[in-house]
Order: C-alpha cells, then sequence, then structure tokens
C-alpha cells in the first residue's frame, strides 16, 4: 500500500506544475486521498465486507467531493485532479495512467445488474465535467473533451468531444493538437465550433500556427534539396514559449 502511495504521489509531481512538496501533495490533494481510501473500500469489498467498504468509501465521499464506489476498478497511476464532483460506478474500470480531471461522472444506464459503467483503457484522459455513461470502452490513449456526453466507444488514441460526442478525426483537428502540444497547451477539451469568441480565437491562432509550421518546414525541405545547410533554421523554427497562449488569455 505504501509503495502504491509513493506511486501517487510521484504521479502528482510528474502531471500537476502546481506541486511543490511531498507534504503539500500527502496533505492537500483530494484525489490522492480519494485514491488512498478507495483500496481501503475495494480490499473490504473483494472481502466481502460490503457495509465497511461503503463507510470507507462514504467517508472518502465527505473528506475529498469524490465519489468512488467500492467496487470500481482502478490501475496504477491513475491522477485525479481537482476532483470535486467525480463520480466513478461500481462496474467501471479505469487503466493505468489515466488522468481525471474534476466533474467527471463514469456512470450507469441500466438498473439492471452486471457491467453497466464504462472502462478506460490506458492512459485515458477525461476533461472536466465530461460524463461517459454505459457499459462502453473508451480505448487507450483517448480523450474526453471537458463536458462531452460519450455513450459509444471510442477508439484507440482518438479525440471525443460535444453532445452527443463525436470522435474528431480530421486532419485539421490533428495538426491542431499536435501545434498545441508543442505550444505547451492542449485544445483537447474544447470543439471548434462552439458558440464561444474566445475559443474561436485560440483555435484560430493554433490552425494559423499549425499553417505556418507546414509551410516554413515544405521551405526548408526545399532549400535543403538544393544544398543549403538548414541546421540553424530548424532550430530556430522549433523554439517556442511554451506559456505563449496562456500569456494571451491571461
Amino acid at each position: 500500500m505504501f509503495a502504491r502511495l509513493r506511486e501517487n504521489i510521484a504521479v502528482v509531481f510528474d502531471r500537476d506544475p502546481a506541486a511543490r512538496s511531498t507534504w503539500e501533495v500527502l496533505t492537500c490533494y483530494p484525489g490522492l486521498h480519494a485514491l488512498t481510501f478507495h483500496q481501503l473500500a475495494f480490499w473490504l469489498h473483494r472481502h466481502h465486507l460490503r457495509w465497511a467498504a461503503r463507510f470507507v468509501s462514504h467517508l472518502a465521499r465527505w473528506l475529498t467531493g469524490i465519489e468512488i464506489h467500492p467496487g470500481a476498478t482502478i490501475g496504477r497511476r491513475v491522477f485525479i485532479d481537482h476532483g470535486m464532483g467525480i463520480v466513478v460506478g461500481e462496474t467501471a474500470v479505469i487503466g493505468d495512467d489515466c488522468t481525471l480531471y474534476h466533474g467527471v461522472t463514469l456512470g450507469g444506464t441500466s438498473w439492471n445488474k452486471g457491467k453497466r459503467h464504462p472502462t478506460l483503457g490506458r492512459g485515458v484522459i477525461v476533461g472536466a465535467g465530461a460524463k461517459i455513461l454505459g457499459p462502453i470502452t473508451v480505448h487507450d490513449g483517448a480523450k474526453v473533451g471537458s463536458n462531452a456526453v460519450v455513450v459509444k466507444d471510442v477508439p484507440p488514441g482518438a479525440t471525443a468531444v460535444g453532445i452527443p460526442a463525436r470522435i474528431v478525426t480530421d486532419d485539421r483537428a490533428r495538426l491542431r493538437e499536435e501545434s498545441a502540444s508543442r505550444m505547451g497547451f492542449s485544445a483537447y477539451a474544447i470543439s471548434s465550433d462552439m458558440n464561444d469568441p474566445m475559443v474561436q480565437a485560440i483555435h484560430g491562432l493554433i490552425d494559423h500556427s499549425a499553417n505556418i509550421d507546414q509551410r516554413i518546414d515544405i521551405i526548408i525541405k526545399q532549400l535543403e534539396r538544393l544544398g543549403v545547410d538548414c541546421t540553424e533554421e530548424r532550430a530556430t523554427a522549433d523554439k517556442f514559449d511554451p506559456n505563449y497562449l496562456n500569456k494571451i488569455v491571461d
């Protein structure tokens, strides 16, 4: 249990730049507390101490604002950021290296017994306020955008956004995501057709940046074919202030 706790603390430092010290993480991160309580609740549930398991889960919910049913299966290195309002159902499965933001629901769509909650594969990221409902699978490496409502399987590495969620697979979205990742900003959580001027402006900036990157790459390749040494130009093109978009938004 202590080895798992150390692993979960290391994950916080890996995925949250606001983390300052081990003591801060240990005492002030409700996601870490909820996962630690769940380990105990899950053990009790597996050993058929169902009331004790539910009581531990209830206590964790009261302390953290995160409700995880003792029957839910949670893998290693899972990170819950902020966490308030998260609900994870009894038959939900969360794979290794997943990240959940606040307000996420892994819920059921039926009162029938048996598997009725979602399964998240390895490395899945679920944005704030997203709802994943029913015995569906969000496959490895997929992303679910903020406030999306997912009721169908999401393929590996895909991004699901909207209500009901749709899979974003077009080339522009892929280029936007790659460009945003290089900038230190991920746009996976918002859809370009949202009626929000700020969202549209940010997408416009990222689209423009991706387009410029493509053109610069084509020009450099053509120059290299002509025998021009473009090592310095490539190095310059790769340099970008990772906080640029955050400064614009602020």
